[in-house]
């Protein structure tokens, strides 16, 4: 049986990645969890994730920071990132996918959205 597809949530307020975490575990995935930007890039880099869960609005480094650094190392620029968002304008979704995001899901997750994402993002 192959090892569960770990799954990076990057989110600062805690309820919204415990809400994650629960559906994601649930679902055989490994989670790992960061409160900012800064820290997403530190745990990223020391457990190679096979998917990212971005949110924008973190303090220290916001999304779009954390997506341009993670762009741009050699072992994390394939890694598949979704950016969660509350923001849910068409302007807001091409911002995101030109700025080096692979999805785009909205707060509140939907569960189908989410879970046909992750098998989108994680098939390639």
């Amino acid at each position: 049986m192959s090892a569960p597809k770990r799954i990076l949530v990057a989110d600062d307020k805690a309820s919204s990645r415990e809400l994650l975490r629960t559906v994601l575990e649930h679902s055989g995935y490994e989670v790992f969890e960061a409160a900012d930007g800064v820290e997403a890039l530190d745990v990223a880099r020391s457990i190679h994730p096979d998917l990212i869960l971005l949110d924008l609005q973190m303090p220290r480094l916001d999304g779009f920071g954390t997506v341009r650094a993670m762009r741009l190392d050699e072992s994390l620029k394939h890694v598949p990132i979704a950016a969660l968002t509350a923001s849910a304008m068409q302007s807001d979704r091409d911002r995101v996918l030109s700025a080096g995001f692979d999805a785009y899901v909205t707060k509140p997750v939907s569960l189908s959205v989410l879970r046909g994402e992750l098998a989108r993002l994680l098939a390639g």
